[in-house]
């Protein structure tokens, strides 16, 4: 017989579907890949929903789920094929972003954004798409605070130069 949390993490994960596998895509790049991620990531959350806290942001721990069977996926490829860890930096490919300055397009914006290093990119998608905070990004990173906001700031810093190198081009 299902308890609270489990038709809390039900409704929930109803209520999240869309944003679940909008971070599918962003994480491995591939729409089919997302529906997988996601469907898992349901099935784990309904196996622990004893172990949701009531109170806390129910989205960021099923983010924090779906982020952790990604690693998992890229961790056992990487050995299936006897390459050991992940290069996590080659492994991840960010499919949208947000505009993050008003006076460029959203495709110039994807393009600089897609530049970014695999850390950079999953931190900005969780701060700037997602709206997380940065404790809450950092829990579902699993990395310190102080992680996330260094990684803003490079990817800031990163962005700037490229919309600089961008502006200092003749037009064709």
């Amino acid at each position: 017989m299902p308890t609270g949390n489990h038709e809390t993490v039900r409704e929930g994960l109803r209520q999240h579907l869309r944003r679940l596998w909008r971070y599918g895509v962003v994480l491995s790049g591939s729409r089919d890949t997302a529906d997988d991620l996601v469907q898992a990531t349901c099935l784990r959350a309904l196996e622990r929903a004893h172990q949701f806290q009531p109170g806390t942001h129910l989205d960021r721990w099923l983010m924090t789920i779906l982020h952790s069977i990604w690693m998992n996926e890229i961790r056992a490829a990487r050995y299936r094929r006897g390459q050991g860890l992940v290069d996590a930096e080659t492994a991840l490919i960010f499919d949208g972003a947000a505009a993050i300055e008003t006076n460029i397009s959203a495709a110039q914006v994807l393009a600089r954004v897609q530049a970014l290093p695999e850390a950079q990119r999953e931190t900005v998608f969780l701060v700037y798409v997602e709206g997380f905070s940065y404790r809450e990004a950092s829990a579902v990173l699993d990395v310190p605070i102080g992680t996330v906001m260094s990684r803003l700031a490079a990817a800031r810093a990163k962005l700037a130069a490229l919309g600089d190198d961008a502006q200092d081009r003749p037009e064709e």
